[in-house]
């Protein structure tokens, strides 16, 4: 697919339905013996087995350094999460907290955790939130003070997925005085560092996430990623990566509820006719499947421009903000179809409410996108 080519070739939809048919058949099963709001270790192996993590960093080995490709993480991403949000997620997961020591990580680090990544050994987080810092990456605060050839790194993270049981993190923290952006040094942080703690947060949505507490903390030069206080442009270089394939994982969860919900309008009767035979229903439906195309198509889009030209902020912002919002009004429908019986927990537009509504504040909240377009739009830096 490229630029100006708003269609998949058929090798291409053939493999997002594979991954749609072993997150079903495979996926499915093991996410639902998990334990929720933890890390999912059996689930993270069977992506490793499967290959899928390998495709999404698009690494053939721990010394491959080049790029992942966004179509093709925007193929696995959609395709799972139709059938399974936990195993897409899961899969992300690794892939946002991978990328940055792949590609930005020294030998030592690449050595270290390359294959264990891949294979699914080792789980993977991206450490970047802090109480006071949220979108405003700027703002973070967490301190690495300089302690010989390394730094000394105190302070707190929050709201950061698979924490506190990570095995290695991509961490962000202050390595100078400078204002903003600047000033910011990504790190490699193994999980088990002496004075790393942490401890799980409860969520409406079973996500794996918590709270990580360093305490002096201490990280040698082999466990920077990049240059030192040159980490900003690793984190907006995987964040500009990664937020197209958000858009790709609301498609397949609005994708999931919009079959359901017409397959049930089609089956329930309601005084003495379908549902479907209510003009009321039935263009709704059409509404929503003319809008998640559009959202289809715009991620699409959105990838591809990055493959073939590098990430474009405005477009990946838009891609990420239309399918997300699309996603949410697609749910929200279904449940409404569905009636009282899909809000028992359990029911699988019960999770998708649930899960849905996450990506609409995580990698850049929707109002934080509509800033990112519309400074594109007026020539703002």
């Amino acid at each position: 697919m490229s630029e100006d080519q708003f269609s998949l070739t058929g090798r291409q939809v053939e493999f997002r339905e594979s991954c749609f048919e072993y997150a079903r058949d495979v996926l499915l099963p093991i996410a639902e013996e998990g334990a929720l709001g933890r890390v999912n270790r059996p689930l993270v192996a069977a992506l490793g087995a499967k290959g899928l993590i390998g495709e999404m960093l698009h690494l053939e080995s721990a010394e491959d350094r080049r790029p992942i490709s966004a179509l093709k993480l925007c193929l696995v991403r959609e395709g799972l999460a139709r059938a399974c949000p936990e195993a897409e997620t899961a899969l992300a997961l690794q892939g946002l907290g991978g990328y940055p020591l792949m590609r930005f990580g020294s030998t030592e680090v690449r050595e270290t955790w390359g294959r264990r990544l891949l294979s699914g050994d080792a789980v993977a987080a991206f450490a970047l939130t802090e109480p006071d810092a949220g979108s405003d990456v700027g703002a973070l605060a967490l301190a690495a003070e300089p302690d010989g050839e390394g730094f000394r790194l105190s302070g707190t993270k929050v709201f950061i997925s698979n924490a506190p049981d990570a095995d290695v993190y991509t961490l962000f923290a202050r390595t100078s005085g400078a204002r903003g952006g600047r000033g910011i040094t990504a790190f490699a942080l193994p999980g088990d560092s002496p004075g790393l703690s942490g401890q799980p947060l409860e969520l409406i949505s079973p996500h794996p996430i918590g709270r990580l507490d360093l305490a002096g903390v201490y990280l040698g030069p082999e466990h920077v990623l990049g240059e030192v206080d040159r980490g900003f442009s690793v984190a907006m270089e995987t964040l500009g990566l990664f937020r197209p394939s958000v858009g790709a994982f609301a498609v397949g969860m609005a994708q999931c509820a919009l079959d359901a919900a017409v397959e049930h309008v089609g089956k329930r009767e309601v005084f003495g006719r379908p549902l479907a035979a209510m003009q009321a229903i039935a263009h709704r439906l059409a509404d929503l499947a003319t809008q998640l195309e559009g959202a289809r198509l715009l991620v699409y889009h959105a990838a591809a421009r990055a493959d073939s030209e590098g990430a474009n902020a405005t477009i990946a912002a838009m891609a990420k903000l239309f399918a997300t919002e699309t996603a949410q009004e697609v749910v929200d429908a279904a449940v409404q179809f569905h009636g009282a019986a899909a809000l028992v927990v359990g029911h699988p537009l019960e999770h998708l409410y649930r899960d849905v509504r996450s990506p609409r504040i995580y990698e850049g909240a929707s109002e934080v996108q509509r800033e990112i377009i519309a400074r594109g739009l007026l020539g703002k830096p």
